[in-house]
């Protein structure tokens, strides 16, 4: 809608752009009640429109009274009726009420006189309860919402000087899902970021601030603009899925950061995040509706980056299942066993080891199993050797008894003494 009246501060004089000949910024005329003239009446869309206009304390009575006919002034500019626009207004200060709903008038002299005889509440500024009230209360189809299937145009026109009291962000933005356009409209002493926040993209045309309470009817010829020219953006009659740029003669459709518009140009489809080049995964990329996150392979951990993987000690206690020996492995692991324990099959349990089978001993003869070792041993009239494996054969040795002794003595002195006679003989 061109630039947005004075944004971020700025007077109204400075902010409006210079009126053409002819143009509709002109001096204002009062229509009659229920006559509006043909140059200030348009065959607008048709739309759902919900006033919500801030009643709090700091809104004196002789300003809430230039609210009121800033509403009426914008009744006179809109198509009004059943099958057209049908208007509602909410009054709000610490609490909220619905002054009238969409399906309570339909001609511009019923909305005006029901706009006359609103009151302030005069407490308070929450204007995130307006704006959910209005969800909950105002734009159903009990209270005269028209069927989605009809793809009427909602529209909410917040006007506040004051900063909210409560949360707002999410309250509009939970709205503005919900297909529900917002409109912010600042006075005095507005809060500029709150505007900012509860208002629809774009926001240099959802956003509006005047000096005072006293211009804020030339509003009217904005909103005018707004709803009466061709506007398919502002309106919501046009085929984008996602983003619509309006351009000097007509829109073009953009779509949302992650994703890319279709050969179509109107409808959008996520882009691949996690092509190749696209990403700054170390491992992983887990492509998710636009965007990514990123993960590891089995073994490894996400690293407080949110990038990059570190693999995991697998052999911490409780992270596996070995009943002995964990050997780590780069992010993964292996049982072992210990000493004298072989791994079964399952791979995770062991059992003793025979130790004195076949060829797992070097003992020369005996092998004498141990719980978990052996040592050697000999067969009998054999005897172990220092080197604890080999064997040799034992030397036996005879007992001679005393009485034997004694026979040996015996012969030996016999013979002797027949050596000894035997060597005289020989002498003779």
């Amino acid at each position: 809608m061109g630039r947005a009246l004075g944004i971020l501060g700025c007077c109204l004089a400075l902010a409006l752009p210079a009126a053409p000949r002819g143009s509709a910024l002109r001096p204002h005329r009062q229509p009659r009640p229920g006559s509006p003239s043909a140059d200030t009446t348009c065959k607008n869309r048709p739309l759902d429109l919900v006033f919500i206009v801030d009643s709090s304390r700091s809104v004196r009575p002789e300003e809430f009274e230039k609210v009121k006919i800033f509403l009426s002034e914008m009744i006179d500019t809109l198509d009004i009726g059943e099958r057209t626009t049908r208007v509602a207004v909410m009054n709000y200060a610490s609490t909220v009420k619905v002054e009238f709903s969409l399906r309570t008038y339909f001609d511009r002299a019923s909305l005006k006189e029901a706009v006359s005889r609103i009151e302030p509440l005069s407490a308070g500024t929450m204007t995130g309860l307006a704006i959910q009230t209005a969800m909950d209360e105002v734009f159903t189809e009990e209270m005269g919402t028209r069927p989605a299937t009809l793809n009427i145009p909602k529209v909410v026109i917040v006007v506040t000087d004051g900063r909210p009291q409560d949360q707002v962000q999410d309250v509009a933005a939970s709205a503005r899902t919900a297909g529900i356009e917002i409109y912010a409209v600042g006075v005095d002493r507005a809060d500029m970021q709150s505007l900012r926040i509860m208002a629809s993209e774009p926001l240099d045309e959802h956003v509006f601030y005047v000096e005072t309470y006293g211009v804020i009817e030339k509003l009217t010829s904005k909103f005018r603009e707004t709803f009466c020219a061709v506007n398919a953006c502002a309106l919501g009659i046009h085929g984008c899925e996602q983003v619509c740029v309006r351009n000097s003669r007509s829109y073009l459709c953009d779509c949302y950061e992650g994703y890319t518009l279709n050969p179509d140009k109107t409808t959008c489809s996520a882009v691949d995040m996690c092509a190749p080049g696209k990403h700054g995964c170390d491992q992983i990329c887990v492509s998710n509706n636009g965007s990514y996150v990123c993960d590891c392979y089995e073994g490894y951990t996400l690293n407080p980056d949110k990038k990059t993987c570190s693999a995991m000690d697998m052999c911490a206690p409780g992270r596996h299942d070995c009943a002995q020996v964990c050997l780590s492995n780069n992010g993964s692991y292996s049982c072992g066993c210990y000493e004298g324990y072989t791994l079964n099959s399952d791979k995770k349990t062991c059992s003793a080891v025979d130790v004195c089978a076949p060829g797992r001993h070097d003992c020369e003869q005996v092998c004498v199993r141990g719980d978990l070792f052996f040592s050697c041993d000999c067969y009998q009239g054999y005897t172990l050797n220092p080197d604890e494996k080999t064997c040799s054969r034992a030397i036996t040795s005879s007992l001679i008894t005393t009485e034997e002794s004694c026979k040996c003595e015996a012969i030996a002195a016999l013979q002797d003494s027949v050596t000894s006679h035997l060597e005289a003989l020989s002498t003779k």
